[in-house]
């Protein structure tokens, strides 16, 4: 898909370039900059983000793993399931790369290349979160609505609601790598970042861009803001079920079930907000850089840890796999 785009994408620009209608630079590849110029730092940086990536491979596989668990197969654990394997894809966009360049004195990135990884950047960053908003609204009907639960959130529910979260990932995404690679390009092609980000790539544009930043900040209040705000209500609703149970110990599960989303919401929402809604008369590239570390690596790592950590249910399936797996290897220690 990310191939077929470019050389879609790449025939317009060649198009336009003939027709007059673009003074543009042939771009055949970008230069990522990095998080920092310095050499002494490289090897160091190399070493703490093959930490990250390896934790967050390892994390979210497991999570896969333990989610597999009959007694796990509830619409919270499969979300949680789609969502640990959103992040796997979505770490294994930009960090491989990163960890090349670290160790590179050849920073380069293709066009198409550069075409393919913004596009799986957008479609999974845009599929996770619609997909956070869905487990906001599973959330809401086991808490909410208990009763009828299982028959609102039946499977065909919650296979629609992962489906449409990729659907629309994979729309915003074909749309917006399409608009920001049909921009004619000239003089430097430097991009100061450690991805393929749209804010960077469009600063090498030639033309006047308000009119593009304006698109971009519509296409940002579609993604970020209305899932945010519809787990926002939800949530809202929770509470207030929550607040006039008259068990104190049923008010501390429904708290416990819900606080791991809300800190994955928070982080991810509020780093992505803060990139793409926030007034361009304030943006700073470093503190962009960032921002996009938060919601590229960091929230990816945190995030089987903020799950397992908090629910018991997950817990006691990583007991029963550790023992599953002791029971194995003992069996292959006895043939």
């Amino acid at each position: 898909c990310g191939n077929s785009l470019a050389w879609f994408i790449q025939k317009l620009r060649l198009n336009d370039h003939k027709s007059g209608r673009g003074n543009l630079t042939t771009v055949t590849e970008f230069i990522l900059l990095g998080l920092s110029n310095h050499h002494d730092l490289q090897v160091p940086l190399f070493s703490i983000y093959l930490s990250i990536y390896t934790i967050t491979l390892m994390g979210n596989i497991l999570i896969i793993l333990i989610t597999m668990d009959p007694a796990l197969h509830t619409p919270m654990y499969f979300f949680l399931r789609i969502l640990s394997f959103l992040e796997i894809c979505y770490t294994s966009v930009t960090v491989p790369k990163m960890l090349v360049n670290f160790l590179s004195d050849n920073r380069g990135i293709s066009y198409v290349g550069c075409v393919a990884q913004m596009y799986f950047l957008l479609f999974l960053g845009i599929s996770e979160c619609f997909l956070l908003a869905a487990m906001a609204y599973d959330r809401y009907v086991a808490i909410c609505n208990p009763l009828r639960y299982r028959l609102i959130m039946d499977r065909r529910v919650c296979l629609f609601l992962t489906v449409l979260s990729w659907f629309w990932g994979n729309v915003v995404s074909l749309v917006q790598t399409a608009w920001v690679f049909t921009l004619p390009f000239c003089g430097s092609n430097q991009i100061n970042y450690f991805f393929c980000g749209i804010p960077p790539l469009i600063k090498l544009s030639c033309i006047d861009i308000p009119l593009y930043e304006m698109q971009l900040f519509i296409a940002a209040i579609l993604v970020i803001f209305i899932p945010f705000s519809l787990i926002v209500v939800s949530y809202t609703f929770i509470i207030s079920t929550i607040l006039k149970m008259g068990s104190a110990e049923g008010r501390h599960k429904a708290f416990s079930t819900c606080f791991s989303h809300l800190i994955v919401v928070t982080l991810y929402y509020g780093s992505c907000g803060l990139i793409y809604l926030r007034p361009k008369s304030i943006h700073l590239l470093d503190t962009n850089k960032v921002l996009a570390l938060i919601y590229t690596t960091i929230t990816l790592t945190l995030n089987p840890f903020i799950y397992s950590l908090r629910n018991k249910e997950v817990k006691g399936a990583i007991l029963l796999l550790e023992t599953h797996i002791k029971i194995t290897n003992t069996h292959l220690h006895l043939m």
